[in-house]
């Protein structure tokens, strides 16, 4: 094996699959200028055989799922010992797919579990920035009552007993970040 480039954003990893085109790529999720699933996306799109593996430091399973679901062949912790990349990169390679054990068992946790709609990790987002309902309203261009019940639905989906364990638990899933 050789690294055969380094990028720092995900416009850079673009434009160095381009002119590498290597055999597996390495995925930051976190990248200063947009999320390393969406630059895995980007390049996917013209490269339907590229190979990306996901390295990161989150366990959130909506960001697994949305890697994964995206085309990702792997998705690896950051924490995890050298021996355990390289041989995430060699099933790779070799046309496997490689989720550690601990990640695996993490997605199963939550597989059934109902997601969150697009307008409910809107209204979390905004409870996570401190809003009141009022203000969650006028931002979003909807009732309070309205807000009153996305909330509600967010604390059941998530099994949360108040707004800020619901935004725990959010930030720890994936769903949302600040």
């Amino acid at each position: 094996m050789c690294v055969v480039g380094e990028a720092a954003s995900a416009a850079e990893a673009l434009v160095l699959f381009r002119d590498l085109r290597p055999d597996i790529t390495l995925m930051d999720v976190r990248l200063p200028d947009k999320s390393g699933i969406d630059a895995m996306i980007t390049i996917r799109s013209e490269f339907p055989a590229a190979r990306v593996v996901m390295l990161t430091t989150s366990e959130g399973d909506v960001e697994i799922q949305r890697a994964l679901g995206a085309g990702a062949q792997g998705y690896i912790l950051k924490t995890m010992p050298p021996k355990d990349l390289v041989e995430a990169i060699r099933v790779v390679h070799s046309g496997k797919k490689r989720i550690p054990p601990a990640i695996a068992a993490h997605l199963a946790e939550h597989y059934a579990e109902e997601d969150l709609t697009a307008r409910e990790i809107e209204v979390l987002q905004q409870i996570s920035g401190g809003n009141r309902n009022r203000d969650i309203g006028d931002r979003l261009f909807i009732s309070e009552e309205t807000v009153k019940v996305h909330i509600k639905h967010i604390m059941e989906k998530l099994g949360a007993s108040d707004r800020t364990q619901a935004v725990a638990i959010a930030l720890k899933r994936g769903i949302i970040h600040l």
